[in-house]
């Protein structure tokens, strides 16, 4: 159940509000900021109510409450994000239900999503998930291997590498937020002056999501500051 008090479109409102204002500061459109609401634990229910409200992207984490959760809400012009640790055996299922994957971070499970991917559906949209500051308990492809990395999952087919992901460690400091996501963004120029045409910086969550407009993020994965907390029954 929820903690508190359950005002969604309160709460949708405040964000888009702050995401205008972080992008206006920063000198950007906030037209090229994308809400992703983080809907994993949420019911189907949550997720068609914000649907109500104009949101059309959201991310899920695990494979079997997402797909149990797009076949329900089927009938909503939604797009789905997979933004979890990737296992081996579960990208068929990624393959097939969403079109954004955010969480790539080795070249065999990238091509897994090649091969999996629908010959019916558009190309999937992947995001590199870059580990910055490595943690023994989060995915991310190591710095040293990212150039490389992108270039191989570039030229695979039924995949469309937009861009890099990260999941920073939380803190409060946001001179510290925005050093860590503004290396993200350096490591995307750095892509694109090789060549590769990276539109993407998913990065910023809840807690973190205006440093990482300051500096360039293009999706942000917002879940408990929209849906609030949730505490086991």
């Amino acid at each position: 159940m929820l903690t508190g008090p359950h005002n969604l479109g309160s709460h949708l409102r405040d964000i888009r509000a702050r995401i205008e204002q972080a992008a206006v500061q920063a000198g950007r459109d906030p037209a090229g900021v994308t809400l992703v609401a983080v809907s994993k634990t949420q019911p189907a229910e949550s997720v068609r109510e914000a649907a109500t409200l104009g949101v059309t992207e959201f991310a899920e984490n695990y494979v079997r409450e997402a797909a149990d959760k797009i076949e329900v809400l089927r009938d909503l012009p939604l797009n789905w994000h997979f933004i979890g640790a990737i296992q081996a055996n579960k990208t068929r299922a990624i393959a097939g239900h969403f079109a954004w994957v955010h969480s790539v971070d080795r070249l065999s499970v990238a091509r897994r999503l090649s091969e999996q991917r629908p010959f019916h559906a558009p190309a999937l949209n992947l995001c590199i998930q870059v580990a910055l500051v490595p943690e023994p308990h989060k995915s991310g492809a190591p710095l040293a291997d990212l150039t490389e990395l992108a270039d191989a999952i570039g030229a695979l087919p039924r995949l469309k590498l937009r861009g890099l992901m990260c999941l920073p460690p939380a803190t409060p400091e946001i001179g510290a937020q925005r050093a860590v996501f503004a290396r993200l963004r350096q490591l995307l120029e750095g892509l694109n002056a090789r060549g590769l045409a990276l539109d993407t910086l998913s990065m910023g969550m809840s807690g973190d999501f205006e440093a990482a407009i300051a500096e360039g993020a293009t999706h942000v994965r917002i879940g408990t500051a929209l849906f609030g907390l949730r505490q086991q029954p």
